[in-house]
């Protein structure tokens, strides 16, 4: 059974390191272990509805009018940057490739290349599929070259990457890591730390939540290598002051399968996935960091808004409408999801991205 051979690979890592992980590494191995990790294995991921096996929807499965939309705003940013290229991280079943394809046509872009830079070797063949269409356009990179131009696209892809957890009990700030129990199942670990929130929590209470270094060490990998362009990262998350308010007091850990959610990722290993809000605060100021400039922050309702979602899915059947209505509620994607752009200083200058014309939040940042 998958889950047991992957249960089996992780212990003998816990054994390797002295009995303890720091949840980071747990995550990695549940997720990224090659062959048996949920993004590594053959096991459905993506798709509406759980009768067919998979696990969550993402917006592209939703509606092809976001991937559309989001085309709109890649074909300005290619012209405003000079650029050629496009580069999504961790594409998925191709979804979100082909509708931005499609719009980059009709938008006479009919000549850009497009990368997709994919941990999920399994997916490769979904995406080529998918992508039959447009194969002379679209090239599969086992990593990020050295250097590099070009519009970045990032849907579901922050949340996705390894966190720490840290728990203050009794006032204490610890490492939430991860053991074996006397019975043999995996179980939380703390550990005394001088690891902290990127801002202090007010209250005394006890308290757990996660900080990203990943995720800001993969922007500061993409500023050090990336010449000029645009990126635009699309997920669930919150800016500093509302990741870290006093009420959140269990953190954003959370798994899907079959499309309903947990907050237990010790078990069932390889079968579901993996997830933490972004703290999209740490993401801007690692990108300001590096070098970056900030182009915008708002919800993706107001950013598909911005960029012409309702202009482009007027004619759209009642169905489609009706998906792309849950693109941009609050109550669904529109208000939970958020959309950051970030670009090199010398393609930051002279324009402002559709998806921002109105409603930008980077003041809130």
């Amino acid at each position: 059974m998958l889950s047991e051979r992957l249960k089996a690979h992780i212990v003998s890592e816990l054994a390797a390191c002295g009995g303890w992980l720091p949840f980071d590494r747990f995550m990695a191995l549940a997720l990224y272990t090659p062959g048996l990790g949920y993004y590594a294995n053959e096991t459905v991921k993506f798709g509406a509805m759980p009768q067919g096996g998979s696990d969550f929807v993402t917006a592209p499965e939703l509606s092809p009018w976001f991937g559309r939309t989001l085309g709109r705003q890649v074909a300005q940013a290619l012209h405003a940057t000079g650029t050629q290229d496009v580069w999504e991280f961790g594409a998925g079943t191709g979804a979100l490739a082909q509708q931005v394809l499609t719009q980059l046509s009709a938008e006479g872009l009919a000549d850009i290349t497009y990368h997709i830079v994919d941990l999920s070797g399994t997916l490769r063949a979904r995406q080529q599929q998918t992508l039959g269409d447009f194969a002379g356009r679209v090239v599969w990179e086992d990593r990020l070259p050295e250097r590099f131009d070009g519009v970045l696209l990032g849907n579901e892809v922050l949340d996705a990457m390894p966190v720490q957890l840290l728990a203050r009990i009794r006032g204490e700030w610890l490492e939430r890591g991860v053991g074996l129990s006397p019975d043999g199942a995996f179980e939380w670990q703390d550990r005394p730390t001088e690891l902290r929130p990127p801002v202090e929590v007010a209250g005394d209470h006890d308290y757990v939540t996660e900080i990203h270094p990943q995720a800001d060490a993969f922007i500061r990998t993409l500023a050090e290598r990336w010449g000029k362009g645009a990126g635009f990262f699309i997920d669930y998350g919150f800016p500093e002051s509302e990741y870290y308010h006093p009420q959140r007091a269990m953190g954003t850990l959370m798994c899907h399968r079959l499309h309903r959610s947990d907050a237990d990722p010790l078990t069932d290993l390889g079968l579901k996935d993996i997830t933490a809000h972004v703290n999209f605060t740490g993401v801007a100021l690692a990108a300001q960091d590096a070098g970056l400039q900030v182009m915008g922050y708002t919800s993706q309702g107001r950013f598909l808004i911005n960029a012409g979602l309702l202009t482009l899915g007027q004619d759209a059947p009642l169905a489609e409408r009706a998906n792309m209505a849950r693109l941009v509620n609050e109550h669904e994607m529109g208000e939970l999801f958020k959309v950051l752009a970030v670009a090199p200083m010398a393609s930051a200058d002279g324009w402002l991205p559709l998806g921002f014309t109105q409603g930008d939040r980077t003041h809130t940042l």
